[in-house]
């Protein structure tokens, strides 16, 4: 891993942990189940779902599809990106496609899976200076926030825990009292 690399996931990973309630929000936003009004079109929920299970496929574990990330990716482009950013990251999904039909005459979604491995790896090469990578790392990057933070993953995959132990509301308290000296 590169030096620059490694800083990007320490600042990704500072992210995460700066804004937790966001991510919760919008987690609960999608278990409500309510359509997103403003969200993602047909065509760009598609991409982001071929996008999401090529980076994070189903193994022995969920895909990133399988536990709602394309739903939770649409309620941040609808509900917490600032009107500037959902128009640059829809540019930049459409900007995805018309590269895939570019080099492959079909979308993204179209592509085999080895060739959407392969135009992943292509977009992870060399440098992120341009607004097609921005736009993609970007999304990876909501992409892995989703997955790791989705209600299925972390209790079957990553095991984790709320509240150990179990929660005993009128257990008894042994009260120390301090000995007097006198």
């Amino acid at each position: 891993m590169e030096r620059r690399d490694l800083l990007r996931t320490l600042a990704s990973a500072t992210a995460l942990t700066i804004l937790p309630h966001k991510t919760l929000e919008a987690w609960s936003r999608v278990a409500s189940g309510v359509p997103v009004a403003s969200g993602l079109s047909d065509a760009h929920m598609v991409l982001v779902r071929a996008l999401a299970d090529t980076i994070i496929p189903r193994t022995d574990t969920p895909s990133a599809t399988d536990v709602g990330v394309h739903r939770f990716i649409d309620v941040i482009f609808a509900e917490y990106l600032t009107d500037e950013d959902r128009t640059r990251g829809v540019a930049g999904l459409n900007a995805l496609d018309e590269r895939a039909v570019s080099e492959s005459r079909v979308v993204f979604a179209e592509l085999a899976d080895d060739a959407q491995g392969r135009f992943i790896e292509a977009l992870e090469a060399g440098p992120r200076d341009t607004d097609l990578k921005r736009t993609y790392w970007q999304l990876k990057g909501l992409i892995v926030r989703g997955y790791f933070t989705s209600e299925p993953v972390m209790k079957n995959v990553l095991k984790h825990v709320v509240m150990p132990g179990r929660f005993e509301g009128s257990a008894p308290i042994a009260i120390a009292r301090a000995k007097r000296h006198g």
